[in-house]
């Protein structure tokens, strides 16, 4: 970094977060920090953040595959509750069919009977982690480490320019962005990778 004149980004906080409650619901944590999955599409985790639009905030959710830290879902909205959640689902862009396990914090917006039906529909297991233990969600906590320093560190002018580019960010993040956990690649170089070294 020094060699090309590199700077790293660090997120400054700008705005506290206020719990809506907490997801007191008895669900273990299946995930159990086993985040190096090998089988791809089989474990999704999850969480939402903030971003400023013209002074308010709207909050986004993100589904990423443990597997290649890919975003297969995403939504953006006015309000943080089940239904951003259950708009990441519907936007995804892999066959539910295949995912296997659904991992969150105890996050009150992921306790709805709007989630419950989309997991039961699909078959998926629902894991969650230890309260006040975000190193059980490292997966998605590390996501939205990024996507707040490379994302959400300006004030956007409209819900449309948020939406349009949060669109490109996704598919810059998806086929460029490298990850040290991929040996620098980006999630669909490696997902490609790794499927077509299973045919081999």
């Amino acid at each position: 970094m020094k060699l090309n004149g590199l700077v790293s980004l660090y997120t400054v906080k700008q705005y506290k977060v206020h719990s809506n409650g907490t997801n007191t619901s008895i669900i273990d944590n299946e995930l159990n920090r086993e985040f190096d999955n090998n089988d791809l599409n089989k474990v999704i985790v999850s969480d939402l953040t903030y971003v400023n639009v013209l002074g308010t905030w709207h909050y986004i959710c993100v589904l990423v595959d443990s597997f290649n830290r890919e975003i297969v879902g995403y939504s953006v909205g006015p309000k943080k509750d089940a239904n951003l959640v259950k708009s990441a689902f519907l936007s995804s862009t892999i066959p539910l069919i295949n995912v296997r396990l659904f991992h969150t914090d105890r996050g009150k917006e992921f306790n709805n009977k709007l989630i419950d039906d989309v997991l039961k529909t699909f078959e998926i297991t629902r894991s969650l982690s230890k309260p006040g233990c975000p190193y059980d969600n490292a997966v998605a906590e590390a996501t939205f480490k990024t996507i707040k320093t490379e994302f959400c560190n300006k004030m956007f002018y409209g819900f449309e320019e948020l939406k349009l580019e949060l669109f490109q960010y996704v598919n810059w993040y998806n086929k460029f962005r490298l990850h040290s956990s991929l040996g620098y690649k980006s999630p669909i170089e490696f997902r490609e990778q790794s499927v077509y070294s299973n045919f081999v």
